[in-house]
């Protein structure tokens, strides 16, 4: 090869990665384009399944003597537009129960006019119906999304259950519950200062909104120097609560006909009758409570009685069992369908407190008979419920231990 030819085979090469050199510098070190915010598309506002973002849009409650026609009059809507939406709603939803307080959506062109295209009406916390004119009347009814989140509680009993929960800034519904859950084996008419709570539960939202509570998992009652626990399972499709060793805290009675109120008078053999003056046998237990107080069957059971009787007023007699009956005495009234004959279930509303026959102020007399003879309510045992089944023991007492663990961590 001459001189020549080996200078222009370098030159060559030379040039080719000169080349080389400026295409990968090109390609891949060159500055990336930096995206900025405008290069996005934001996300869509959805509002009860409709896009808003094209609307404005207009929320408010409904005041007292308004109706569909006259919100949606103020927004432009023809009478005869009105009309056909009623005609529409009438196999999706009453619009005479629209009611004042409730809140609702308009949903307006987005011009000067605002004519009004959707009106939404919101009749609980967790639905909506909508009411569609924009093209074609529709009415159609929608659900909003319901998040679950898990919550604890605890605290120290300081006065009542009641007054402890509002203290603590607790969800007063969740005192109720408990007292519900533990109501066969705690006499929450006797709690005292001092007793604790422990308990794990849900919490509805929607958004950011509490709208009630979910179901309890489990919870744990210490009460005049004993714990009490509460586990809710599933056992073959029926679901309880039961203890730490599967046994149900469901009972064959509750432990009393009322919720919140106080006992003015136990089971005596001697007690000084307000009215009547002298001293004679109190068979019963005495509940204080507003006048028209809920009264409740501690069980299952046939009405034998349901009238005026002398001195207990107005008086409820059921029939339990062969040997078990109950009274409830003073009653304001009775509960619809109570008369003789009629069957009952346990916690089932059968009439109301009240302070007929000799009483000097609203009460409930309440009464056990065992075999004809009156026992104290306060003292007797009611019978157990049915366990966790045997096949399911094993996986209930490894759920127990895992809730239980859970409980024990929690600080009061």
């Amino acid at each position: 090869m001459t001189h020549r030819n080996k200078r222009l085979i370098e030159i060559i090469l030379l040039v080719s990665i000169s080349g080389l050199i400026i295409y990968i510098a090109a390609t891949f070190l060159r500055p990336k384009k930096i995206l900025s915010d405008d290069n996005y598309l934001p996300e869509p506002r959805i509002e009860f399944g409709i896009v808003v973002g094209s609307f404005q849009v207009y929320k408010n409650e409904i005041q007292e003597g308004e109706n569909l026609s006259s919100i949606l009059g103020r927004f432009h809507v023809e009478g005869s537009a009105i009309d056909k939406l009623e005609k529409a709603s009438d196999s999706v939803f009453d619009i005479r129960k629209i009611r004042a307080g409730n809140r609702y959506t308009v949903l307006c062109t987005n011009d000067n006019l605002k004519k009004a295209l959707y009106f939404i009406y919101e009749p609980t916390d967790t639905s909506y119906v909508v009411f569609n004119f924009k093209d074609s009347v529709q009415v159609y009814e929608g659900q909003k999304q319901v998040t679950v989140k898990k919550q604890y509680a605890a605290g120290t009993i300081k006065g009542s259950l009641w007054n402890t929960f509002g203290s603590l800034k607790i969800d007063p519904n969740l005192a109720i519950s408990l007292s519900e859950i533990f109501q066969w084996t705690i006499d929450f008419y006797a709690i005292q200062e001092g007793d604790q709570f422990k308990v794990s539960y849900d919490q509805l939202y929607v958004g950011n909104k509490s709208i009630g509570l979910g179901r309890i998992h489990s919870a744990w009652f210490y009460h005049n120097g004993k714990p009490y626990y509460a586990f809710k399972y599933n056992d073959n499709g029926t679901t309880g609560y039961y203890d730490e060793n599967g046994n149900s805290l469901k009972r064959g009675f509750l432990k009393a006909p009322l919720k919140f109120s106080r006992i003015t008078s136990r089971f005596t053999n001697a007690r000084f009758h307000p009215v009547l003056r002298i001293w004679r046998p109190h068979h019963g237990v005495d509940y204080a409570a507003p006048r028209g107080t809920p009264v409740h069957a501690i069980g299952n059971g046939s009405v034998l009685q349901a009238g005026f009787s002398g001195g207990g007023g107005k008086t409820i007699r059921l029939k339990h069992t062969a040997a078990f009956e109950t009274s409830y005495m003073h009653l304001s009234s009775f509960a619809a369908g109570i008369r003789k004959g009629v069957h009952v279930n346990q916690g089932q509303v059968i009439g109301y407190v009240g302070s007929s026959g000799l009483a000097t102020g609203p009460h409930l007399d309440f009464r056990i008979y065992r075999g004809g003879i009156a026992v104290d309510p306060l003292k007797m045992i009611s019978p157990p419920g049915i366990p966790v089944s045997k096949q399911n023991l094993a996986i209930y007492t490894r759920q127990v231990l895992s809730e239980k663990a859970k409980l024990a961590a929690m600080k009061i």
